[in-house]
């Protein structure tokens, strides 16, 4: 099971900087990849316009945009740098995501029973509840505001595990010619879908905040 899990550990290696992989992608970036229009600083600007107007749909708060966005970045560029071969997946620990969610949703909550205390009482008590069931509600929607951080975290580091345990049990059992082309097959098909994944939940994480931002 060490050699299964391996690509998790983030303490392989003699010098043990593994988590220095976040930050590759910008510091392999040159200077004029930020300052001057390419296509691909094109295509992400392009992305980041049609994100910043679903978000403005969403959000009655203005000023969060430019948090969420760079999260989105953020997750997005350590989903798909942990498609290449020997490069630690940062995304997959909880560390990683519950450090992002957990700071996000305790400062949102903080300014929501702050600043606007009545009208977070009135999300605990949905519209039309009868008045037998108003305290289970009450205790059913803590409840449930309560474990956002924690599903947050947990869903973006599950399915970054979930793709890469395939990918390392099919690479492992390729014996014979017959079954390594087939397991090659599948392996190109799985990277395909975990770089589909990867953008996904990068979009479902910005999502989900935006969500819980809006309640406020």
């Amino acid at each position: 099971m060490t050699n299964l899990f391996s690509t998790f550990d983030p303490c392989t290696g003699m010098l043990s900087i593994n988590w220095l992989s976040m930050m590759i992608m910008t510091t392999m970036m040159p200077m004029k990849f930020w300052t001057m229009n390419n296509k691909m600083s094109l295509m992400i600007k392009m992305i980041m316009n049609m994100m910043i107007k679903e978000m403005k749909m969403l959000m009655k708060n203005k000023g969060s945009t430019l948090m969420l966005m760079s999260m989105f970045i953020f997750i997005l560029m350590n989903n798909m740098m942990g498609l290449m071969p020997y490069i630690f997946t940062a995304s997959s620990h909880l560390i990683f995501s519950l450090s992002m969610a957990l700071p996000m949703w305790t400062s949102l909550m903080m300014y929501g029973w702050l600043k606007k205390t009545n009208n977070m009482f009135k999300h605990l008590i949905p519209t039309g509840t009868p008045l037998i069931l108003i305290p289970f509600m009450i205790i059913i929607e803590t409840i449930s505001n309560l474990i956002r951080p924690g599903s947050l975290a947990v869903r973006l580091s599950a399915n970054m595990i979930a793709g890469h345990l395939l990918m390392v049990l099919l690479g492992n059992n390729s014996t014979s010619m017959l079954m390594m082309t087939i397991s090659m097959t599948v392996i190109i098909m799985l990277i395909m879908f975990e770089t589909a994944v990867s953008m996904i939940q990068s979009y479902v994480f910005m999502t989900l905040s935006t969500l819980y931002s809006s309640e406020i």
